[in-house]
């Protein structure tokens, strides 16, 4: 079995979870993530690839904004609330305020209520 690398608290960068959150489809994540706890990556039910949804996940597991543990088959993720408000304090909370919800069904990507 393959382990999922997470970076320590220590090694978190600031640049590295804004990259992370950064994209609209993991903002999208982290949002759902944070308004609805955790869920397994089958949850999302994005209109994209499975590949491209795996590298969205490996980017915010490896960037340290999500914690990933495994429950049989399914892929279980949880923000890490704890570590980035106690590295980056109000960070995570003024990027939710200011995240509008992804209408990811389709193709093309448009904030809801934008049409």
């Amino acid at each position: 079995m393959r382990l999922l690398y997470h970076p320590d608290r220590k090694h978190i960068s600031l640049a590295a979870v804004l990259y992370a959150l950064g994209d609209p489809v993991r903002l999208e994540i982290v949002r759902r993530l944070a308004t609805k706890g955790e869920h397994c990556c089958a949850d999302f039910d994005f209109a994209i690839a499975k590949s491209t949804m795996s590298n969205h996940f490996k980017i915010l597991r490896e960037s340290g904004v999500v914690l990933t543990r495994k429950e049989g088959t399914q892929h279980i993720n949880m923000l890490r609330t704890e570590d980035l408000d106690a590295l980056f304090p109000g960070l995570l909370d003024a990027v939710l305020r200011s995240a509008k919800p992804l209408c990811v069904g389709s193709s093309s990507y448009q904030k809801a209520g934008s049409q």
